[in-house]
């Protein structure tokens, strides 16, 4: 059983939580983000802690109980401090470079491959086989990180691709090895 729901958010300082029915906005020095919540759970504030409780016990009031707890942190630590996905290229060849807003990635394909940063989120390239995705929206930076990481996913054989930093990959044997 998950207890996740019941645990206190302590809001650090600098952050300010208004809330207008469901709709819930957390202001910090990383941004601003908005979010609407279920009407079942309650959301009180009382100076720098934010708890959570649910009408029932029912199995649905504990899981979105639990899920409203998380996604509220998670817009509490985005505004404070950030998230960030790191991912490297290895492959002979494959590099890549920011031209103003966009990505350009260089993997193998007879094209470049051009991405575009969404609103909020900022693509950092500190060497040509790195590449650091930054913003205060964990959902937005982890799904231009899954996008990025898409377009050449490691492959089993060579360990040729785009992975995340730290990424184990399964290494398979060629049709030779016995």
């Amino acid at each position: 059983m998950s207890r996740i729901g019941n645990k206190l958010v302590v809001l650090p300082a600098g952050v300010e939580v208004t809330q207008n029915g469901n709709d819930v906005t957390v202001k910090g020095p990383k941004g601003e983000l908005t979010r609407t919540f279920s009407s079942d759970i309650k959301m009180s504030i009382e100076g720098n802690e934010v708890t959570f409780t649910r009408p029932n016990d029912s199995k649905e009031m504990k899981t979105i109980h639990g899920t409203t707890r998380a996604n509220f942190n998670n817009m509490v630590v985005g505004v404070s401090e950030g998230f960030q996905k790191a991912l490297e290229l290895i492959g002979v060849g494959y590099r890549a470079q920011l031209q103003g807003s966009k990505l350009v990635l260089n993997v193998g394909y007879s094209h470049p491959v051009e991405i575009v940063a969404p609103e909020g989120v900022t693509i950092e390239v500190p060497a040509n086989t790195q590449v650091v995705v930054k913003g205060s929206n964990k959902e937005v930076v982890g799904e231009l990180a899954a996008k990025i990481r898409g377009t050449r996913p490691p492959e089993p054989y060579k360990g040729k691709g785009i992975r995340y930093v730290g990424e184990y990959v399964r290494r398979k044997e060629g049709k030779t090895g016995k």
